[in-house]
């Protein structure tokens, strides 16, 4: 009996902790509802939609009222924006006849006038967009579709005219521009001097360019020049990439330096073509900082990755006798080697020729005597004008 004493004391005292835990909670749920800063149950929507300003602008964002409320905030601001609509239409009308009821007193055909109102009112604006609206010829979006093709034809002149020019050039190796591009200038360079030629004898051309052309699109500055004549030549090693296709091929390069004495590097792949001919493509040039080999080998592969090509497929190159080209250690020639050991490398054989002769010319005088011979006549030969 006493066993079922306690067991009894113990469950009664675990259903009272359960009770007090209970009224707990309640208690705390009912202080967060008093303490909910969010919600305003001491305000009545009534109240609030009766304090609200007319003007927008001086109402409060929605989201300062609870979330009960703001869909009937909503749904009462734009009756409340019809509702002004609508009055300020009737008042400028004259009467609600012609807006909501219908007109049906035609004994009073005056009030049509009053209806008609002022230049400004609802009915004339009204009769002044549906006009506008019938005639699509005079239509903003119309006359501005119409500038547009007129301003793209005369870019595409312009265009045109620009590409034939830098052609001519490219082909005569002629240089595009002058020393002095000023308008006071009398030579302001071969591409200029081209457009003007153009624009004295086509009157329509004329009035495109140069002066007559807008001051962004006058196709005249040194970065739209070497824009145009980058496509060409992105289109031409394109070629060259697709006829190689994934065949093995071989690598020509040489070290030189441009009028302004920068050093860049000259590079041409030789392959065999799907015919069976031995073909030898230019395939650019890269501009290096120095000549070490460092640079020149990341310049190789800089242009190997521009192409798509790879070293793996590499099995032929060939260079000058330069000892950064050559060497055995730390040439070029032995970089790539390290990477892929079946390229087999060719010291170029016109060079060859050209140090054998250089040095026989040195040691035999009736050779070098017989050289200057052939250039003078190769030279007399090529300027003569029956040749």
């Amino acid at each position: 009996m006493g066993y079922n004493v306690c067991n009894m004391d113990k469950f009664l005292k675990r259903k009272l902790a359960i009770d007090q835990s209970s009224s707990s909670v309640q208690e705390n749920k009912a202080n967060d509802k008093e303490n909910d800063p969010l919600k305003e149950s001491h305000v009545e929507l009534e109240a609030i939609l009766k304090d609200l300003p007319c003007d927008p602008a001086l109402q409060l964002k929605i989201n300062h009222y609870h979330p009960n409320y703001r869909m009937q905030f909503e749904d009462f601001t734009c009756k409340r924006v019809v509702a002004n609509l609508k009055t300020a239409i009737i008042s400028q009308a004259g009467s609600n006849a012609f807006v909501s009821e219908g007109f049906c007193n035609w004994k009073k055909s005056e009030r049509f006038q009053i209806h008609v109102g002022q230049p400004n009112s609802a009915h004339n604006q009204a009769r002044r967009s549906c006009v506008e609206l019938m005639n699509q010829k005079q239509h903003i979006k119309v006359a501005l579709s119409k500038q547009s093709d007129q301003v793209r034809i005369e870019y595409r002149t312009r265009l045109a005219a620009s590409i034939v020019f830098i052609r001519f050039l490219l082909r005569q190796g002629l240089a595009f521009r002058g020393h002095d591009e000023t308008e006071d200038s009398k030579n302001q360079g071969n591409f200029l001097r081209l457009l003007h030629f153009l624009a004295q004898r086509n009157e329509h051309f004329k009035s495109i360019v140069l002066k007559n052309a807008p001051g962004n699109l006058k196709l005249i500055a040194l970065v739209i020049q070497k824009d145009i004549v980058n496509v060409p030549t992105n289109e031409t090693a394109k070629a060259i990439i697709s006829d190689l296709g994934d065949d093995i091929f071989s690598v020509l390069i040489d070290e030189s330096r441009d009028v302004s004495i920068k050093e860049q590097i000259t590079i041409a792949i030789r392959y065999v073509d799907k015919k069976g001919h031995v073909l030898e493509q230019f395939l650019g040039i890269v501009n290096v900082s120095d000549t070490t080999v460092v640079s020149l080998k990341m310049a190789l592969e800089s242009l190997f990755c521009k192409h798509g090509l790879s070293l793996s497929r590499l099995r032929g190159q060939g260079y000058d006798g330069a000892s950064n080209m050559q060497g055995e250690f730390n040439g070029l020639k032995s970089l790539i080697l390290r990477e892929n050991e079946y390229v087999y490398y060719v010291h170029y054989f016109a060079h060859q020729l050209q140090l054998t002769l250089v040095a026989i010319a040195k040691n035999h005088i009736s050779v070098a005597s017989l050289f200057n011979l052939v250039t003078n006549l190769t030279n007399v030969g090529g300027g003569s004008c029956k040749r």
